[in-house]
């Protein structure tokens, strides 16, 4: 598909395309992931404030994404890398900080706790 939209990739320049891929993949897919993580904990602790919150979220998303690695480490046809694992992080803290921002942006008082 990607011939036919892009034209011929010489295997050189697909082995870079795929690695770009592929890491974007991570960024993205923990990204989500740590937004999941922010939702769940803003949902459990709703007077804990977003921070907290927050934190809680990222610590979660490193864990998953340690444990990935730590997997992978076994796999004899994969490797587990820590700098993966601060990638992963960055989706998560990258993708947090624009639900912040457009959650202030909407709605100024959106993040602040009942009493």
């Amino acid at each position: 598909m990607w011939e036919h939209i892009f034209g011929h990739v010489t295997n050189q320049r697909w082995e870079m395309l795929h690695h770009y891929i592929r890491k974007t993949g991570h960024f993205v897919g923990y990204g989500t992931m740590g937004l999941l993580w922010l939702r769940a904990w803003w949902m459990s602790l709703p007077r804990a404030g977003f921070l907290l919150d927050a934190i809680l979220a990222l610590l979660g998303t490193a864990m998953v994404a340690s444990a990935d690695e730590f997997h992978q480490s076994f796999l004899p046809n994969r490797t587990g890398v820590p700098s993966d694992v601060l990638l992963d992080c960055c989706g998560a803290v990258v993708l947090t900080l624009l639900v912040y921002i457009w959650v202030r942006l909407r709605w100024p008082k959106g993040l602040a706790k009942t009493a």
